[in-house]
């Protein structure tokens, strides 16, 4: 069986060093990395480091050295096959079917490098020849040093459509066409891709050389020209100037993104040499990996036109599924008409620096677009803006920072839409006589329903669940709009009272099939089934108190309170349905603890509370807010 070097780099790519370390060993982090007592050799102050960027481990002491593989066989004492499989299996990689053809295609990979490095210095030759003198000019107009022009291997491709060709003869002309440089039509002989073009060295994470990007000195189009996805290069998977500002980075705690490589040249030229560029593409979820493993939060610093802008949403959007526990993403928005290259001119590296000082961490850049993307000056609108900005938390996989968002969106959403509301007085029971209160607002019993009886009662006997799933029901009889909008959350509840999940069930089917049904027109329904007498009797349920379970007077002030009890309902069912999956994870961060007792699981364990007890505080305050 053979493993390409490239299959092997994917493989430890896709592990994350400290985690699959720290299930033996106990690891702290310090600083950008982690440290441990080094399990080669008996020592009490630790030595042994692990860098997940790196992807290698290293003791001070004993020397050990190696990456995940060498973990697995030195530590763990497998075969170099086995610890391949295992990984493998974590990785959700598929180890390679035994191929003798699979040792030529690696051989030949390496050689691809070959031709690609040999094209490098055959451009740098061209620039610094008598030939080059425009293209030098060129670049002393751009405000480009040698330095710089040096460090990042600037080359020329001569306007000849067989100059490279001819230049590279000793490679076959199959292995330049696999690497890019050539283009081969179909009844025409291969020639040069790039002519005519200042040329830009495309590096690995390594610094190898694996693709090139062509700017074209006059006129013509396309302006920049990229090297064709190779066995050596994937756009997808590729920044530009990864291998110089990863080191960078260290040093700043900061990776920054533009939109291209002649920025991020710009910027080093200023100093800045933390930066990087996608290669002609959006962020893909393979970039923003990457990033993520140099800083938990990159700098997105795209121009403030309306294509610059827009790139950046769409990173915004590619990255909130991702988002996890303290990574994300800010933006620094560049003056509307300016890229990198011209602030740096205008007002040196500190202009530039301030620009970053402003950015706007994600959620602020997601409620900002928003709420300048359609007027809001009715209730639809308003609604309108609501449903975009909960799309966007429910587009986010991890449940805690799902739950965060969705709340710093109703914290806004409240802000702006705020109304002025009367003090709040001393609270007072609900009384089904016609308790008034402030604002106009005044609650009255159903006039179809009979008094509370027993069943009724007993809500508030039957422990917590109970009342809150009568009073969630309760809610959603009133406001059945609720019903198709929260479908996919209220389904994923679990009631254990069968007779409440029945109605549940039956509401969301008939609300859903038949839109715009109000309070009544969904009893109606109801009414010819065995769920009909529960439905009435929870309406008239009051062992809890929101402003969502109660009947309200038409009159002044009507319109308001009703916005008020659906945002409330809103708010509730976002409540019920993520309290119970944060203490699910709760009760297995405290099973973790209590079995590793270390400081992160620790953190987790009361961060978890903090949320669960945040969750409850918000009921509580839902409750509270219906007595004003």
């Amino acid at each position: 069986m053979t493993l390409t070097p490239q299959w092997l780099d994917e493989l430890r790519s896709r592990i994350t060093l400290s985690t699959l370390i720290g299930r033996t060993v106990k690891i702290t982090r310090a600083g950008r990395e982690y440290k441990a007592c080094c399990p080669f050799h008996n020592e009490k102050t630790p030595s042994f480091t692990i860098n997940d960027e790196k992807g290698f481990y290293h003791c001070f002491g004993c020397g050990a050295h190696g990456d995940a593989i060498r973990w697995m066989t030195d530590q763990r004492g497998l075969s170099f096959m086995d610890a391949v499989k295992e990984l493998a299996g974590e990785a959700g990689m598929e180890v390679p079917a035994p191929d003798p053809r699979a040792a030529k295609k690696a051989e030949a990979q390496a050689s691809l490098r070959d031709v690609t490095q040999a094209a490098a210095e055959w451009f740098v030759q061209q620039l610094d020849s008598a030939n080059g003198a425009p293209a030098r000019d060129y670049l002393a107009k751009r405000g480009i040093s040698e330095a710089t022009r040096r460090a990042f291997g600037f080359g020329l491709a001569p306007g000849s459509r067989t100059a490279l060709k001819e230049a590279l003869k000793k490679f076959p002309t199959a292995m330049l066409v696999e690497s890019g440089m050539l283009i081969s039509v179909d009844d025409k002989e291969p020639y040069d891709r790039f002519r005519g073009r200042l040329m830009i060295p495309i590096r690995d994470a390594r610094g190898r050389v694996i693709a090139f990007g062509g700017r074209i000195l006059g006129d013509g189009e396309p302006k920049y020209l990229n090297s064709p996805d190779t066995p050596l290069f994937d756009k997808g998977r590729t920044l530009f100037n990864l291998d110089k500002a990863s080191p960078a980075s260290r040093q700043t705690d900061r990776v920054i993104v533009v939109e291209g490589y002649m920025d991020v040249i710009a910027l080093a030229e200023a100093g800045i040499a933390d930066a990087v560029a996608p290669l002609g593409t959006a962020l893909t979820e393979n970039q923003l990996g990457m990033l993520w493993r140099m800083v938990p939060v990159p700098l997105l610093c795209f121009d403030g036109d309306a294509a610059g802008q827009k790139a950046a949403m769409r990173a915004a959007m590619r990255a909130l599924p991702l988002l996890r526990p303290g990574f994300s993403l800010a933006f620094a928005t560049l003056p509307a008409g300016q890229d990198p290259d011209d602030l740096v001119r205008a007002k040196g590296a500190e202009g530039f620096a301030a620009i970053l000082e402003e950015a706007q961490p994600l959620v602020e850049r997601l409620w900002a677009h928003e709420v300048a993307a359609a007027p809001l000056t009715t209730p639809e609108e308003r609604a309108a803006l609501k449903t975009r900005l909960l799309a966007h938390a429910d587009a986010i996989q991890d449940p805690d920072v799902r739950h965060h968002y969705r709340e710093a969106f109703r914290e806004r959403l409240d802000a702006l839409f705020a109304r002025a509301r009367p003090e709040r007085g001393p609270r007072v029971p609900w009384a089904p006589s016609g308790h008034q209160r402030g604002g106009g607002r005044r609650f009255l019993p159903d006039p179809r329903l009979q008094p509370p009886g027993a069943e009724t009662r007993s809500i508030g006997e039957a422990g917590i669940a109970a009342p809150y799933i009568a009073a969630l029901i309760g809610g959603l009889l009133r406001y059945p709009e609720a019903l198709a909008r929260h479908e996919e959350d209220l389904s994923r509840l679990t009631i254990g009272n069968p007779a409440d999940a029945e109605l549940l069930a039956a509401m969301l089917d008939n609300a859903i099939a038949q839109e715009g049904l109000d309070c009544e027109g969904l009893l109606a329904i109801l009414e010819p089934m065995k769920v009909y007498n529960r439905a009435t009797t929870l309406l008239r349920a009051d062992g809890m108190h929101f402003s969502f379970t109660r009947r309200l007077e038409d009159g002044e002030g009507a319109d308001a309170a009703r916005e008020t009890a659906l945002r409330d309902l809103d708010e509730y069912i976002g409540v019920l349905v993520t309290q119970p999956e944060i203490r699910a994870r709760l009760a297995e961060a405290t099973a973790d603890y209590m079995r590793t007792m270390d400081d992160e699981g620790h953190a987790r364990q009361q961060k978890l509370r903090a949320m669960d007890e945040d969750l409850t505080r918000r009921l509580a305050a839902l409750t509270e807010n219906s007595q004003r």
